[in-house]
């Protein structure tokens, strides 16, 4: 879970900055840097939602969305019910 909101955050704030390049000084150097970086921080989140194993189908689905999928994918998981583990009544 950790690395999932490390690579969350990566995610968002690379889309902020591309934004802001784009909106500002339009940079070609923060595009070609921003830009690999934002993609694959995206796919990262994607996979790594998938390979949670408290991720709900709405979970999965929030972190297909670009720029904060990842950090609304983490919230959603961590207020989701811990999963039960073994059989119940077992001793």
């Amino acid at each position: 879970m950790r690395t999932l909101r490390i690579v969350a955050a990566v995610e968002a704030v690379s889309l902020v900055v591309l934004l802001a390049n784009l909106a500002t000084v339009h940079t070609e150097a923060i595009t070609a840097l921003g830009g690999p970086v934002h993609g694959a921080a995206y796919l990262a989140v994607i996979a790594g939602t998938w390979l949670v194993e408290a991720a709900t189908p709405g979970a999965r689905w929030l972190a297909v969305i670009p720029g904060v999928g990842g950090l609304l994918a983490v919230r959603r998981i961590q207020r989701a019910p811990a999963p039960a583990t073994g059989e119940a009544g077992a001793s």
